[in-house]
């Protein structure tokens, strides 16, 4: 394939944007776009209800751990990275829909694992059951950890293998 400024030249080429600290009045804007983002996966796995999934983002949501991603100054989505015992957690990762697919959420992903490398730090998530993003997350080095009926855990070794660049 060819390459244009280090990058594949069919690859998608993510909008400019920006990450934010998240404030507590970004609970609802949040909650609202994961219900949207979930809503066909969880229906699929008989899971989805209109009240519980946004609720589920309002009790975890920790605006100290939490960015907004912007385009244009506007909000396109938002992703948390949760410090614990032994990993990081990456959480909330939701992005509107007319961005998935656009590079966005490689882009931003890449840069909070570097920042995750450099720290030595591995990162830890889970990901709904036949997900797209799984593929996502496995481009990206995360191997699967441990699964059930919902939930598939991945884990991330400090530098596992990334994407060409």
């Amino acid at each position: 394939m060819s390459r244009a400024n280090g990058r594949h030249a069919d690859a998608p080429v993510p909008p400019d944007w920006a990450l934010r600290p998240a404030a507590p009045a970004d609970a609802e804007p949040v909650a609202e776009l994961r219900a949207v983002v979930l809503r066909p996966d969880l229906e699929r796995l008989g899971r989805y209800d209109e009240q519980r999934v946004r609720q589920r983002l309002r009790d975890g949501f920790e605006p100290e751990h939490t960015w907004v991603i912007e385009t244009d100054g506007a909000f396109a989505g938002c992703v948390a990275l949760r410090p614990a015992a032994d990993a990081h957690w990456l959480e909330h990762f939701y992005l509107a829909p007319h961005l998935q697919g656009t590079g966005l959420g490689t882009a931003v992903l890449r840069s909070l694992l570097d920042r995750c490398d450099r720290e030595r730090v591995p990162v830890r998530l889970n990901v709904l059951q036949g997900s797209r993003a799984r593929r996502l997350y496995a481009r990206h080095g995360f191997t699967p950890d441990s699964e059930d009926p919902v939930d598939m855990f991945m884990v991330r070794l400090p530098g596992a293998a990334a994407p060409e660049r």
